[in-house]
């Protein structure tokens, strides 16, 4: 597709200017016959996917180099980590508690900052922040939150971000009358434009949600946390550190489902919707052929229609749209998303904590760290990569990139994955009627008492 080969050529310009840019701001110095003695080390570890992986190329496209060059008595060394999420998040916690072994920068999930500052394995940042101006200025305020400890004290720079929203068929939406762009101001304008598909579209299926328990995460964040984090209420309380399994707003979160797969019966069928595929059915099959009119999902879905994805659609702008999520009345501010990604932290066993901190400055620069966004396909944590050319030139970017002042993030917690299958489980049993809204709460509620204690549980 066009757009799709217009951002490659946009991207490779991006980093060439950068490094253009950055040269001329560098003292001139060659590290030759300069390798051994005097130089401080930095180690950079991240997960990788293989020889090929995106960020490997992009510490590769001459940034490390551009950095040796302005700063002699350094040395960067790139260990990226072969592994899944999962087994990369054991693995640094094993590097981490050994000075011996912990790198000086490493890329944390910010689903496990807070965890990981607990158990002391990052150091605090507060000082380093406090004197760059880009965080003050240009780093969004909402994404903050994902760096923050249980303390108060920052533990990461983020570096990636995500949003989530309602990906809609513009043509099915407008030929059923519903106005385009599509902006719903509350939940039940968003369960009235799925029964008005329904009525109007018999053979199309108005509104996918994630809700069978073999997607995984998926059914929490893309489904019950954003409905849940739409409403007055929230998963888990940061004061009283308990796991609230009792509130209106689970109810009505709870209730939403229920709405959409047994009462108005406008979701997904349950050969669809318990499918650990089905996202990739919707994006990628549903979508394209017309037979889905709207789907809760990530900013990152989108991508699947481009040009290079698995099912391009010709001219998808014009075709597809990607709305908020409204919260459940429309109170402020008026939409929500659930947020994760990538941030960058210096571990407390690093050597080299001083230099460390230098590269990561350097890192996330406005050029730098919109560079890597741009080649991963994700969203900025910098307010100003809107300035950078071919950040927002990609489709559905500025759609998803506003989503980003709205974002909350998952429980950081180490009970949080106990919690989270619970949730999915009962998601699940939900959609399918096996399970009553009210009964759904009370077996969330005696589940993850018996899981993780009743001290640990509240409802309000």
């Amino acid at each position: 597709m066009r757009q799709a080969k217009k951002g490659k050529v946009i991207l490779t310009a991006a980093i060439a200017s950068l490094l253009v840019v950055t040269s001329a701001c560098s003292s001139g110095k060659s590290n030759a016959g300069n390798s051994d003695g005097g130089k401080q080390s930095v180690t950079i570890t991240f997960r990788s996917a293989g020889s090929e992986d995106t960020l490997t190329k992009y510490f590769k496209s001459g940034l490390v180099e551009e950095f040796e060059k302005q700063n002699p008595d350094i040395k960067i060394n790139i260990a990226p980590i072969l592994a899944s999420e999962g087994d990369y998040t054991s693995k640094i916690v094993l590097q981490m508690k050994s000075a011996g072994t912990a790198p000086d920068i490493v890329a944390e999930d910010t689903s496990i900052i807070k965890s990981d500052a607990a158990a002391g394995y990052l150091e605090p940042l507060d000082t380093q922040v406090a004197g760059w101006s880009d965080w003050k200025d240009h780093i969004i305020d909402n994404l903050k939150a994902g760096v923050t400890g249980e303390d108060g004290k920052v533990y990461g720079v983020p570096a990636t971000t995500d949003t989530r929203g309602i990906w809609y068929n513009k043509e099915l939406l407008a030929q059923a009358g519903i106005q385009v762009p599509f902006k719903p101001a509350s939940w039940e304008e968003v369960l009235e434009a799925a029964r008005t598909i329904k009525a109007k579209f018999p053979d199309v299926t108005p509104l996918n949600l994630i809700v069978g328990k073999s997607s995984g995460e998926g059914v929490t964040m893309q489904t019950l946390e954003m409905l849940l984090y739409g409403t007055n209420d929230t998963l888990y309380n940061d004061t009283t550190k308990k796991w609230v399994v009792g509130s209106q707003g689970l109810l009505d979160s709870f209730n939403f489902i229920n709405q959409v797969y047994n009462v108005d019966k406008t979701g997904t069928s349950l050969q669809v919707a318990l499918n650990g595929q089905a996202g990739s059915i919707a994006f990628q099959q549903l979508f394209p052929e017309g037979k889905l009119a709207m789907a809760v999902d990530g900013s990152w879905a989108g991508s699947t229609w481009f040009a290079n994805g698995a099912a391009p659609i010709e001219n998808v702008q014009d075709k597809m749209g990607f709305a908020p999520f409204p919260t459940q009345n429309g109170q402020e501010p008026g939409a929500t998303t659930m947020s994760g990604g990538w941030a960058w932290s210096i571990p407390a066993q690093s050597k080299n904590k001083e230099a460390a901190w230098k590269f990561l400055e350097f890192l996330m620069n406005r050029d730098n760290g919109t560079a890597r966004v741009i080649a991963e396909g994700a969203l900025s944590p910098r307010n100003d990569s809107t300035e950078v050319q071919g950040y927002t030139d990609r489709t559905f970017i500025a759609e998803a990139q506003a989503m980003v002042n709205t974002a909350h993030f998952r429980p950081a917690n180490d009970q949080y994955a106990t919690v989270s299958a619970q949730l999915q489980s009962i998601v699940e049993s939900i959609a399918t009627g096996k399970l009553t809204p009210e009964n759904a709460m009370k077996q969330l509620k005696d589940n993850v008492s018996r899981s993780l204690g009743a001290d640990s549980i509240e409802e309000k």
